[in-house]
């Protein structure tokens, strides 16, 4: 039998694929510190919980296609506080984010056209375009220039009568770069000359470290109408399995259309829903506390990492993820490996092979991303079993 090309193109997921080698290392009774994937450790806010709890309505029905307008009044009330201003018909939930990149690719590109994205990007982006039959054309960034944008010239050099949008995500999944005002107007006056879509994937808005400023794309009024951002409750809440996310776009003919896609797909979770409206009343000190946590995660793990020989990172300034280079050819051979094959006093760690976040052929292969979401010992312990791994490696440069 025949599948689509498109399901054939589609990449399995770095984050995700090696899992069973971490699940048969568990059944042979090892440890395993999950630095693979962005799932916080962090409590939930009980409100969700509390909100869920309290539900006693007698059927669980479906709700309206664009989403409950509690939860929609809350997120309008939410972007004021970033000097943003949404109506009503300026906001669509989604199931998680993934749904609002899938939406926004879906709404402004046809198959074949291609969207423009700084590489290494958030995996996914590749799946999603593949899916849908766009083409991800890649702008590459360097670990040594802190993973910032290239020059204005290098993006237009990309630039084809088929491009249609920007995608970026800032601050930055898997690099934790945070676009600097100079960055984010570069690429508003791109799409303002060439007359695209910038989506931008900002979930990770609340994550900013060492009191850098944030710009998000929604504050700059002069290109409004080709924002998309695409938003999401799982990390700024520890709520990834409430999968709920958000369009936003002062392009009302936009949103109009990808209503049409809500439609089609009837309507998100009523339960999630009714959690997350709750999850936007928590206060203030509850990011205050957990930017602080953090923080002193990613600096644990980046000395943890520069303390290792061979290991090559910058320090992230955003989300919660590093990308380091290994002292090794291929770097999921070496997490197979380490799954497999080795324990520290039956404990190993597995982390997230990099080459999947480029488009680029051949580029992240003996790379890695790490996600800083475990606790303090944690990191530490899981910091120095990489370090111990590495050297007893067999197949090191």
């Amino acid at each position: 039998m025949n599948f689509s090309k498109r399901i054939v193109a589609m990449q399995e997921s770095p984050i995700r694929k090696l899992v069973p080698f971490a699940e048969n290392a568990k059944k042979q009774g090892k440890k395993v510190y999950h630095l693979n994937i962005g799932q916080p450790d962090i409590e939930t806010p009980e409100n969700f919980m509390n909100a869920v709890r309290k539900f006693d309505e007698k059927v669980l029905a479906y709700t309206f296609s664009q989403g409950i307008p509690e939860l929609i009044d809350a997120l309008i009330t939410y972007y004021k506080k970033y000097n943003m201003t949404f109506e009503k018909d300026e906001v669509l939930i989604t199931n998680g984010g993934s749904e609002a990149l899938l939406f926004a690719l879906i709404a402004v590109a046809d198959d074949g056209d291609e969207v423009i994205v700084p590489e290494p990007f958030y995996t996914n982006y590749n799946g999603f375009g593949a899916a849908v039959g766009v083409n991800v054309v890649p702008v590459t960034t360097y670990a040594s220039e802190g993973f910032h944008l290239p020059s204005r010239e290098t993006i237009e050099k990309v630039i084809t009568p088929r491009t249609r949008a920007i995608l970026l995500s800032n601050p930055g999944n898997p690099t934790g770069v945070v676009y600097t005002k100079e960055e984010v107007n570069l690429i508003a006056d791109i799409a303002k000359k060439h007359n695209l879509f910038v989506i931008a994937d900002e979930v990770y808005r609340e994550f900013v470290y060492d009191n850098l400023e944030y710009i998000s794309f929604g504050n700059i009024k002069e290109i409004e109408d080709r924002v998309i951002i695409v938003d999401s409750v799982s990390k700024r809440f520890s709520a990834c399995g409430a999968r709920i996310g958000a369009i936003l776009s002062k392009n009302k003919e936009l949103m109009k259309q990808i209503l049409k896609l809500c439609q089609g797909r009837l309507c998100c979770p009523t339960l999630d829903q009714i959690g997350a409206v709750e999850l936007y009343k928590v206060s203030d000190d509850y990011f205050k506390a957990v930017l602080e946590e953090y923080q002193k995660r990613r600096d644990i793990v980046y000395e943890g990492l520069t303390s290792i020989p061979g290991v090559i990172c910058e320090k992230p300034t955003g989300a919660f993820y590093v990308i380091a280079k290994l002292p090794v050819e291929d770097a999921e051979e070496f997490v197979i490996w380490l799954l497999k094959d080795f324990d520290l006093n039956g404990e190993t760690v597995m982390l997230a092979p990099a080459e999947g976040f480029y488009a680029t052929p051949g580029l992240g292969k003996d790379e890695a991303r790490i996600a800083y979401i475990l606790n303090e010992h944690d990191l530490r312990k899981s910091m120095e079993i990489l370090k111990t791994a590495l050297e007893k490696y067999p197949k090191k440069k």
